[in-house]
């Protein structure tokens, strides 16, 4: 099942399962749409993976299969991508 990590792992920026500036890769690996636009250039810097929309998952589900609450976040990323 999809994670939906609450952050952007490059400037910690929160997402919430409902948000679509959320985007991912094959991997889970989450990011903002500023980041991975701006910085990323639409790869992602752990695997190479294209990032895309991440998926919302409907709110009626989210009680049963909850987001994650785990954080990844690199602060070296934002400046090592600039």
């Amino acid at each position: 099942m999809l994670q939906l990590r609450p952050g952007c792992e490059c400037c910690d920026k929160d997402l919430p399962p409902d948000s679509t500036d959320a985007l991912i890769c094959s991997f889970e690996c989450t990011f903002c749409r500023d980041c991975a636009d701006c910085l990323l250039k639409g790869v992602c810097p752990n695997c190479g993976g294209e990032l895309v929309a991440r998926p919302r998952r409907p709110a009626g589900k989210l009680a049963k299969f909850p987001a994650s609450t785990e954080r990844v976040f690199d602060p070296a990323r934002r400046s090592s991508s600039q």
